[in-house]
């Protein structure tokens, strides 16, 4: 197939990199390969030696994840964690609670992390086994990026490193050290877009179905797991019909991904209406009415447009600029007719799914103040793996005029997108912000204690460019090294982001998240009613924390009747100087008791009994 970046292409009427990096000596040295070369050049050539490659890597990629996450025990990012366990506990066959989030959210994620409730007998080990499945899923990263720099026209050596380098940046590992959709989305996306091109390409009619099917169901778990899986089966849908008119693809292959699309999303509403009659009187979630009230909404349009541009100025910068490279080399495939079909249709996926993730987010959030929500982290971060394998190609297979003119409206762009959302926010960039939700931006800018939009721009540009320097002084044979490089530096951002945002982040969350429910005897046997006043972080926790039974949230103490099953009470207790525990129920009813209390912290727990 035609890969994505074509050597005989070059603007200039050369080869990619065919004179351009004015190097005779290094071409000659190239042609005479040293001994250490051809000795692993023959091993490379046993046909056992990729697939073991693969698999070591992969076992590597899931061996960091589980040093940097297996000692977390509790959610600490409320209420996203808790909902997810929440659904993953009736999945697994366990009794039903309250859904901390108020609404009910997909649960396809919560179906591949539900086999670790059922094992554990408490929540300790449960969130233990969580961490473990979500490092086997996110690892999945590093085998699917390799396979998408093959299709970009890399060799295997290439593909490898770049895979390697794309599977450690922060935002792909970040959100797997928590019980988060953000785990398994990136390699849903990368599975969907392999699928796609493979099914647009040439090849025999069996193989291309199977590739359309495999896109598909991509697609259809895509939503499954999360609302941003509704823009991906959208996408898909427009696809499959428009190569359903053009005959861009065999009429039976299209077929075939269409009705894998319909049994994917009927799978996906099945397990919602499942998921919605565990949790009676619970509402769906509504984001996708949100996002169009608030689009037709002429109050939040500038909103909603500058937050747009700001979540893709960060999605640029978490992806250290080769992202903007991959975004207008993309948008130049959509245009030219000199790429393929298939090529010229999954850059048109990436950038429509890029643009309406952001757009779709920022309008949901329209209405919010919060000062994250200019630049989000999370949305697009899901994308950041294909960019960047896309990104890094011209680093491989560009000459030096070209990758220097992509870089170059790629800095454009990052420019544009940052000062956008600067003039139109102004100072309320200054206000201090929860560093979680910017966990790139924190790192790029040296500095954890606020968002800084022109530190971390140029950290972002600085990665970039010691790669373009590096690439156009050494020209294509040092690409290896800062390729080698650049993975390196991702494991270093990666394990300092953990070390210095999610930890201290979880550390924060600790004594709500367990030390309330240790503090008060909570144990087997317990079904706990919780005051609507008691610390948010407390309540959302105790939905998973009380393991064997369930919670309710309720104002018991303003007159509100307790379930029967009920066993346990909750309250919270004025920290006044005089105030007694027994003053958290004025009215007790009767066969209730103060059990313990802690006045500091101010809860108190009745005991039924």
């Amino acid at each position: 197939m035609q890969p994505l970046i074509d050597s005989a292409h070059e603007p200039d009427g050369r080869a990619w990199g065919e004179g351009g990096d004015g190097n005779a000596t290094g071409a000659a040295e190239e042609a005479t390969p040293s001994a250490l070369v051809v000795r692993l050049g023959a091993l490379a050539a046993h046909r056992w030696f990729w697939p073991v490659a693969l698999l070591l890597g992969y076992l590597g990629q899931a061996a960091f994840r589980l040093a940097l996450s297996i000692h977390n025990y509790y959610p600490s990012v409320h209420a996203d964690e808790d909902g997810y366990l929440a659904i993953a506990r009736v999945l697994a066959g366990r009794p039903t609670t309250e859904m901390p989030t108020g609404v009910i959210i997909p649960g396809g994620y919560s179906l591949l992390i539900s086999p670790a409730l059922r094992i554990a007998d408490n929540p300790n080990t449960a969130y233990h086994l969580i961490m473990g499945i979500n490092a086997v899923l996110n690892a999945l990263v590093f085998p699917l990026a390799f396979v998408a720099a093959r299709r970009l026209g890399l060799s295997r050596p290439q593909a490898y490193l770049a895979g390697t380098a794309v599977a450690l940046v922060p935002p792909v590992i970040f959100y797997s050290q928590f019980v988060m959709t953000d785990t398994v989305l990136p390699v849903l996306l990368l599975f969907w877009l392999i699928g796609m091109h493979g099914w647009l390409s040439p090849g025999s009619a069996r193989r291309r179905s199977l590739h359309a099917v495999a896109m598909s169901l991509a697609a259809g778990y895509s939503m499954a797991t999360h609302d941003r899986g509704g823009v991906v089966v959208a996408l898909t849908a427009l696809v499959l019909v428009v190569v359903l008119a053009l005959g861009w693809a065999p009429r039976l292959t299209s077929l075939a991904g269409i009705g894998a699309l319909g049994v994917a999303v009927l799978g996906a509403k099945l397990l919602d209406r499942f998921v919605t009659s565990q949790f009676k009187d619970v509402p769906g979630a509504g984001v996708g009415n949100k996002v169009f009230e608030n689009l037709e909404d002429r109050k939040y349009l500038g909103t909603i447009v500058v937050r747009t541009l700001g979540e893709l100025w960060y999605f640029f910068t978490s992806s250290y600029g080769l992202g903007a490279i991959a975004f207008v080399l993309c948008v130049v495939a959509v245009f030219r007719r000199r790429f393929s079909v298939a090529e010229r249709v999954v850059a048109f996926c990436m950038v429509a799914m890029l643009c309406g993730t952001a757009l779709a987010s920022a309008a949901g959030l329209a209405d919010n103040e919060r000062i994250d929500n200019w630049v989000y982290a999370r949305y697009c971060a899901v994308l950041v793996p294909v960019f960047l394998v896309v990104g890094l190609a011209p680093l491989f297979r560009a000459g030096t005029r070209s990758l220097l003119r992509l870089a170059l409206a790629g800095v454009v762009v990052i420019g544009i997108t940052g000062l956008s959302v600067t003039e139109y926010a102004g100072s309320k960039l200054n206000a201090w912000i929860i560093p979680w939700t910017v966990p790139d931006a924190q790192f790029l800018s040296s500095t954890y204690d606020g968002l800084h939009i022109g530190r971390t721009t140029f950290g972002a540009l600085a990665v970039l460019a010691a790669c373009l320097l590096l690439r156009v002084a050494g020209g294509r044979r040092v690409v290896t090294a800062v390729v080698a490089c650049l993975a390196v530096f991702a494991a270093y951002a990666t394990f300092t982001v953990t070390n210095n945002i999610a930890e201290s982040h979880s550390k924060f969350r600790k004594y709500e998240a367990v030390g309330v429910a240790k503090e008060a005897g909570l144990a087997k046997g317990d079904n706990v009613i919780l005051d609507w006043d008691l610390e948010w972080g407390t309540r959302m926790s105790l939905a998973f924390e009380v393991y064997w039974g369930r919670v309710w949230t309720s104002n018991v103490k303003y007159g509100n009747t307790p379930p029967e099953k009920a066993n346990a009470m909750l309250l919270t207790v004025s920290k006044d100087k005089g105030a007694t525990p027994e003053s958290s129920w004025p009215k007790p009813l009767p066969g209730w008791h103060v059990a313990k209390y802690n006045m500091d912290r101010g809860w108190v727990l009745w005991r039924k009994g």
